[in-house]
């Protein structure tokens, strides 16, 4: 019975059994944090490369101040290697998908308000996932992107719109992450006169050069 009584009293393990108890909790609350910081650095960086890629995109053509710059398949396909190199280990090309638009004005009929996307290139193993916002060749009456926040060409230019699909990675778990997939966008005006009618609509072929199409 004294034995008894005495482990009754005895507080010395009361510690230990509340950090057996309290250990799951701390456990997924350290882990939920680790996933969605990594979720929320990868998005940031995913947005940054859909960034940089439209204005390298706006940038990019041959010729001189007295001509419009032109553009070709060689130079698409630099950029968009360009942005895997970027990426880096998020493998992005094998888990996801790239899409560049060259948005112009409609010419006649009724060009007011209207638009076309003159050219459109691809690259990324996730071939299912389409552009949302139209393909080459569609007619967009208000513009490319998200409602009521629709890029647009300037008269006589051009705009360069951005989508970058990306299937992400768990560092845990995905059921710790908000999503397992993101799609980001980004549009840039291009700065200088290009020319959008020569090639196949504005981008001029290369021999030995495969475009890269959607």
């Amino acid at each position: 019975m004294r034995l008894a009584y005495r482990l009754a009293a005895d507080r010395s393990g009361v510690a230990l059994i509340e950090f057996g108890f309290s250990l799951p909790i701390l456990l997924v609350l350290c882990l939920t944090g680790a996933e969605l910081t990594n979720y929320v650095i990868t998005r940031m960086r995913v947005s940054q490369i859909a960034l940089h890629l439209a204005d390298n995109a706006a940038r990019i053509g041959s010729g001189s101040q007295l001509q419009s710059k032109t553009i070709t398949e060689a130079d698409i396909n630099d950029l968009l290697t360009g942005a895997g190199l970027q990426a880096g280990e998020l493998d992005l090309y094998p888990r996801g998908r790239v899409i560049v638009s060259s948005i112009v004005p409609k010419s006649d009929p009724n060009p007011s308000g209207h638009y076309v996307i003159n050219w459109q290139r691809c690259r990324g193993d996730q071939t299912g996932h389409a552009s949302s916002y139209g393909n080459e060749g569609d007619m967009i009456t208000k513009g490319m992107g998200r409602k009521d926040r629709e890029a647009f060409a300037p008269p006589g230019g051009a705009t360069i719109f951005v989508e970058v699909y990306y299937q992400y990675r768990p560092l845990v778990q995905i059921g710790l992450a908000p999503t397992t997939e993101m799609t980001e966008i980004a549009s840039m005006v291009v700065r200088d006169n290009r020319d959008n009618t020569g090639g196949n609509n504005g981008v001029y072929p290369v021999n030995g050069v495969a475009a890269s199409t959607c």
